[in-house]
Order: C-alpha cells, then sequence, then structure tokens
C-alpha cells in the first residue's frame, strides 16, 4: 500500500513538471506562435550575417550552415515553462520562415549590462538594452531606452526611441513591431517609440531593406528571457492601406 502511494505520487510528481515543461502557447486571433511552449523547433542559428549572402547559397550549403547552428543554439538556449531563456552567449534565434510584411508582438525581461535586440528580415536591429547610467551606454544612447532602430545612422528617424519606455529589471516588457515595406513602427510597453521609420539596411545602405528574411532574438552580454512571440503576416491590400494612411 505504502508503495503504491509512493508510485502514485511519483506520477503526479512528473505530469505536473512535464506540465510545466510543455506550457500551452496560445496566438491572439490571426497569429502564429514563433515559440511552441517547449522547444526551439522553428529556428535556427544566425549571427549577424548580410542576409543577402547566406541566402545566395545553394541548397545544400545553406541545409548544412544551418545544421552546424543548431548544436550552438542548443548550448545557449533553453525553454523554461512558457519562456525562452539565452544565457548571455551563442548564435541569435532565427526562424525558419523569412517574412515580407507583418506584426510581430513578444515579451522580454533582461538583466543588467544585457545588451540584445530584434532583427527584422535579417537586419539589425530593434535595440534592447540596459537604459541606467550604471549600464554604462549612455555615450551610444542606452540613456534614451530600448526600441529604437539603433543601427539606422547618425541622426535619421527612428534610430533613437521617441521616448523611454523600459521597465525596471526584473519585469516584462512587451513589444509591438510592425513592418511593412522598409518602413518599421514600434510600441514598447504600449507607447509609440518609433514613428513608421525607414529601416535602413546595416549592410548595404543604399541597397534598402530586403523584400524578405528572418526575424532573429539577438542577444549577448547578459540573460534575456523571451515569451509569447507571435507573428502575423500582413497582405497587399492591408500593407496599402498602413503606407496610405501614413502619407495622408
Amino acid at each position: 500500500m505504502i508503495l503504491r502511494r509512493i508510485s502514485l505520487m511519483s506520477a503526479l510528481f512528473f505530469t505536473a513538471c512535464s506540465g510545466f515543461a510543455a506550457a500551452e502557447v496560445k496566438a491572439p486571433e490571426g497569429f502564429t506562435a514563433l515559440f511552441n511552449g517547449k522547444d526551439l523547433t522553428g529556428w535556427w542559428g544566425l549571427k549577424t550575417e548580410n542576409p543577402a549572402k547566406w541566402m545566395a547559397l545553394s541548397k545544400e550549403d545553406f541545409a548544412k550552415k544551418k545544421k552546424n547552428s543548431i548544436a550552438n543554439i542548443n548550448k545557449h538556449w533553453s525553454v523554461e515553462g512558457d519562456e525562452l531563456v539565452n544565457d548571455g552567449h551563442g548564435m541569435y534565434l532565427t526562424t525558419d520562415k523569412n517574412y515580407a510584411d507583418f506584426e510581430l508582438l513578444l515579451e522580454y525581461k533582461t538583466v543588467a549590462k544585457a545588451d540584445s535586440g530584434v532583427y527584422l528580415r535579417g537586419l539589425p536591429q530593434v535595440q534592447i538594452w540596459d537604459y541606467t547610467k550604471e549600464g554604462g551606454k549612455w555615450k551610444i544612447g542606452a540613456d534614451k531606452g530600448s526600441g529604437g532602430l539603433w543601427n539606422n545612422s547618425k541622426g535619421a528617424p527612428g534610430k533613437d526611441p521617441l521616448v523611454l519606455a523600459d521597465k525596471p529589471f526584473g519585469e516584462w516588457n512587451s513589444m509591438r513591431i510592425i513592418m511593412v515595406g522598409d518602413k518599421v513602427t514600434v510600441y514598447l510597453n504600449d507607447k509609440l517609440v518609433v514613428d513608421h521609420a525607414t529601416m535602413e539596411n546595416y549592410f548595404d545602405r543604399k541597397g534598402g531593406a530586403p523584400e524578405k528574411g528572418p526575424i532573429q532574438l539577438q542577444t549577448h552580454g547578459g540573460e534575456i528571457r523571451w515569451r509569447n512571440v507571435f507573428v502575423r503576416e500582413i497582405g497587399a491590400e492591408e500593407a496599402k492601406k498602413i503606407k496610405a494612411k501614413k502619407q495622408g
């Protein structure tokens, strides 16, 4: 009887732990979950690389490059419940799928002196960093907060966020990013920080943004956690309306 009770308790404990490790992720209507709450399915690893170059690889060479990245992301990325966790090192999580126009929702939580961001179509980046003086990056714009298109040219619209919208360390930040053509709008914690600004191509300033590319979760310098990562593709008609509204 005692052994049976112990076995039952063990089974319940295992079930509870399994439930924690495989959290159910429900996307908002019209959106698709990029993180399934279980593992790294749908992602591969990439650093800061010109998408025009690796997209030009042969099918065989690209498959090899992608396969070789998996060991790296498995080393530095893990899943805890409904959270994607990175240790501050390694390659950036990169979506299998390439996107044209889209709306991206996500939440993140980071630590002091960490530096991260979101790459759009393989381009750096919507900036995430330590906005405090202690972080040591006020001279390069950290005092203005996260959410800006930091790799834009100095003085270009969107490079610096319109307002400081970061939450204190230990709290989750929510981010909404809309990309149509080469124009990007960013909301950080429901505050508009980038308003339909041109995202420059870091690798080719005169070339413009690629028509399609992956979404990447960048990291270096400290732990960062992500959750509720959802994407919605924007069709041609909706894209036209967004452009017309901004132009009007």
